[in-house]
């Protein structure tokens, strides 16, 4: 049934016309609230505030993917270095986090690369950093090579990996003598069976390999690893492995999405566990909102009591 519900949703993710329909009921506007504070700029860093007073970090995206003009790249380029400087002027622990086709990769894969560099350099320079986000298989090879050619001159820079692929332990190797910084995640789009595992059972077992194996890594090169799971139980097995590799508790970092499980963000940030809090916000929030769902059925149950008066 889960899988069956998790392939209707990726469906809604993907269909035009429910795109431009169904962010318009007000039922959806109010589920969608558990996961994104809202729209705007300020939005976004107004939830910062409390969070760092728990001791808990925040990473930031403006949402939107698959941009078509060049001007609109630059646009995104200019929005985030803007919310730099305010992030700095606010005080604020907090990264950014970017998707290359929110940069122009489907359009001029120079010109993306140059949108990252400038960002890199602006986060460097504001005691930041910048993300990669991964996106489906179709652009991994792509959005690898972006990212090592950063790497190479902006050493403050990450990529994010997806645990349901298949071929992510070989991209993992691949990576290894960069001393990368990782955000791994399970994945969040609907993948054929020879690319991704389909299994919660296997993602998982992938998931705690290539943990493992970064944590180990990462006792002789500076690697930086973030677990993208609200997984706590998966969590907490990755930590005993990592104990057990001489690696404690603040040696790798928690990354949980904004309004899920925030009792627990609190409570493993009072346990000694660097946390980090992704906080989306912006108007292109339905394909992106449809995958939260598809991730877990307790997001559904969530989002179908909206439906109810009052």
């Amino acid at each position: 049934m889960h899988r069956l519900m998790r392939k209707v949703l990726l469906w809604f993710a993907r269909n035009a016309w429910l795109r431009e329909r169904l962010p318009k009921l007000p039922f959806m506007q109010r589920a969608v609230r558990r996961f994104m504070p809202g729209e705007e700029i300020g939005d976004a860093l107004h939830a910062a505030v409390d969070l760092q007073v728990l001791g808990i970090g925040t990473l930031y995206t403006r949402l939107g993917e698959n941009l078509t003009e060049a001007s609109q790249a630059q646009a995104v380029t200019d929005h985030y270095l803007a919310l730099l400087d305010r992030i700095t002027a606010a005080e604020i622990d907090g990264e950014i986090s970017v998707k290359p086709t929110q940069l122009g990769l489907d359009v001029d894969e120079d010109a993306c690369f140059g949108h990252l560099r400038t960002l890199a350099a602006a986060a460097e320079a504001h005691g930041s950093y910048l993300w990669i986000d991964m996106e489906d298989s179709s652009y991994v090879d792509r959005t690898l090579d972006l990212y090592q050619r950063l790497r190479a001159s902006q050493p403050r820079t990450g990529i994010c990996l997806q645990a349901y692929l298949r071929r992510t332990a070989k991209d993992v190797e691949r990576l290894l003598p960069l001393g990368p910084a990782i955000r791994l995640v399970k994945g969040a789009y609907d993948e054929p069976r020879e690319v991704a595992f389909r299994s919660k059972k296997e993602v998982d077992a992938n998931f705690l390999a290539i943990a493992v194996t970064l944590l180990r890594e990462s006792r002789a090169r500076q690697i930086r690893l973030g677990l993208g799971t609200h997984d706590v139980e998966l969590v907490e097995q990755i930590a005993s492995h990592a104990a057990a590799a001489g690696v404690t508790k603040d040696g790798f970092e928690v990354q949980m999405l904004y309004g899920i499980r925030a009792k627990e963000q609190r409570r493993l940030a009072r346990s000694g566990y660097k946390v980090q809090t992704l906080i989306a916000y912006g108007a292109a929030w339905y394909p992106w909102y449809m995958r939260r769902l598809a991730e877990r059925p307790a997001n559904v149950l969530f989002a179908l009591r909206q439906l109810l008066p009052g």
